[in-house]
């Protein structure tokens, strides 16, 4: 690579939603005509602070309001997609009140909550190679949730 170009991966975010042990997951179409499952979340746009943009995007796609965010980890291996190559930030955070509304059925036919312990298949691959991650740690995701730390606000 010169030394006048740069690159720059786009910043995904993905936020795993806790209520008790159960995560919400939604029903992804794919253009083949298939589905894989996912957290909601998207793109971080410029300028946009990583806990805004899991919030923005949450309540975009679910009409959900999150509490406690915390980091969770990220991805440690690009994702390629529509030309462009992706790092994923995963954020969890509480949402203790209401259901998930479908809000951009072209990007969701559903929301579904999932005993974190029995994901269901076939997940988004950011997801997957997350998961890998947390398993390769001999970790639970649900003790990592409650032991990430909280950051502390401005």
């Amino acid at each position: 690579m010169s030394a006048n170009t740069r690159y720059s991966p786009l910043i995904g975010v993905g936020v795993l939603i806790w209520r008790e042990h159960r995560l919400l997951l939604g029903k992804r179409p794919l253009a083949d005509g298939g589905y894989c499952w996912q957290f909601p979340g998207g793109h971080l746009e410029k300028g946009e602070a990583v806990f805004a943009c899991a919030a923005r995007e949450v309540f975009e796609e679910t009409g959900l309001r999150l509490s406690g965010p915390r980091q969770l980890g990220f991805t440690d291996r690009v994702f390629q997609a529509g030309g462009h190559d992706y790092l994923t930030l995963m954020v969890s955070a509480d949402c203790e009140a209401g259901e998930p509304q479908l809000r951009e059925p072209d990007k969701c036919l559903c929301w579904q909550w999932f005993d974190y312990r029995q994901l269901p298949s076939p997940l988004f691959e950011p997801i997957g190679i997350f998961l890998e991650a947390v398993s390769a740690q001999q970790s639970d995701l649900y003790r990592l949730h409650c032991e990430a730390a909280r950051p502390a606000l401005p």
